[in-house]
């Protein structure tokens, strides 16, 4: 069952492209991604989102995400790159990785927070892969890898040259579920160049306005 729904989550169809242009005419907005840009389209499988910040100039979070200071640990600060070469990504980084590796899946976006907290509300074009499933003691980790596009080898290491790159996150600056997926995979040897990390997460994400998209499973 947990083979199926990763192996399902990797059939999710990811396509970004940015609005805008010489040859095409896009309305202003009040709130803009940039000057240039004031929204981005993204297709996922037969669904379509469009990435465009909250309009309303007043709004303001509300909920668990507006808290400053919940205890540490377990929440504490992480840093801004959580292991040697791993790139470090905000919020325009996050959108040129879908543009540029969503369509082939030659890059996947990892929501590393549980199922609950994924269902709730994600980045458009994310996948679930909780940070337990990661874990060296994990059954199902040999799978994972398998999904990801690495390969066992007969001594038991493996080649990571086919692996897709993954851009993860999960809350925010104090979570540390992504860092610590992202730690476990250098450590079994994926490149870290191949190692994406959106630190400011899902309430950096809200925080700016952009939207979230809710999931049944």
């Amino acid at each position: 069952m947990l083979r199926s729904r990763i192996g399902n989550a990797l059939l999710v169809y990811v396509t970004v492209v940015a609005v805008g242009g010489a040859t095409t005419i896009v309305r202003a907005e009040k709130v803009n991604i940039t000057g240039g840009m004031p929204h981005v389209d993204v297709q996922v499988g037969k669904q379509k989102f469009r990435i465009r910040r909250i309009q309303d100039t007043r709004h303001r979070l509300t909920g668990p995400l507006t808290l400053t200071s919940l205890p540490c640990p377990p929440r504490c600060v992480q840093p801004i790159q959580p292991a040697p070469g791993v790139n470090v990504a905000g919020e325009l980084e996050l959108i040129e990785f879908l543009r540029a590796k969503g369509r082939d899946f030659s890059g996947l976006l990892i929501d590393s927070r549980n199922p609950k907290m994924y269902r709730a509300g994600t980045i458009p074009g994310a996948i679930n892969i909780p940070a337990i499933l990661f874990a060296e003691n994990n059954p199902y980790q040999e799978r994972i890898l398998s999904v990801l596009g690495a390969r066992k080898l007969p001594d038991g290491t493996w080649d990571f040259t086919n692996a897709r790159e993954l851009m993860l996150f999960c809350v925010g600056p104090t979570c540390s579920m992504s860092p610590s997926n992202i730690r476990t995979l250098v450590k079994l040897g994926y490149p870290p160049e191949k190692l994406h990390y959106y630190r400011n997460g899902i309430r950096g994400w809200r925080l700016l306005g952009f939207p979230v998209v809710k999931r049944k499973r």
